[in-house]
């Protein structure tokens, strides 16, 4: 019985099935600014129903996200993580580009 056990426990842990996802939390946002060094403020719009009215409403939040090569540019529209504070108000981390900003 211990020998199922056992072998049934090293095949999740080679294959990986025993892990459900990622903890960390993202967000997806469109790059409103990228004046300041190393960051860039994202806007992550959510649509949301009004508790009493029922109303479906956009609420928005901006978030300093870290860039480190500074390569993302206002428009674009990026993923950002949840990591450890980097700044006083920035305590996201860009985690991939989802789509280039159009050219006008």
């Amino acid at each position: 019985m211990s020998e199922t056990i056992q072998a049934a426990a090293t095949q999740n842990v080679a294959t990986g099935s025993d892990v459900k996802g990622s903890l960390i939390q993202t967000q997806v946002g469109r790059v409103v600014s990228d004046k300041m060094n190393k960051t860039v403020t994202v806007l992550v719009e959510r649509r949301v129903k009004h508790p009493l009215y029922g109303k479906v409403v956009t609420r928005s939040k901006k978030y300093h996200a870290h860039d480190e090569n500074n390569e993302f540019k206002e428009g674009d529209l990026v993923e950002i993580e949840a990591c450890r504070k980097l700044a006083k108000t920035k305590a996201w981390r860009v985690k991939r580009l989802i789509e280039k900003a159009k050219v006008i």
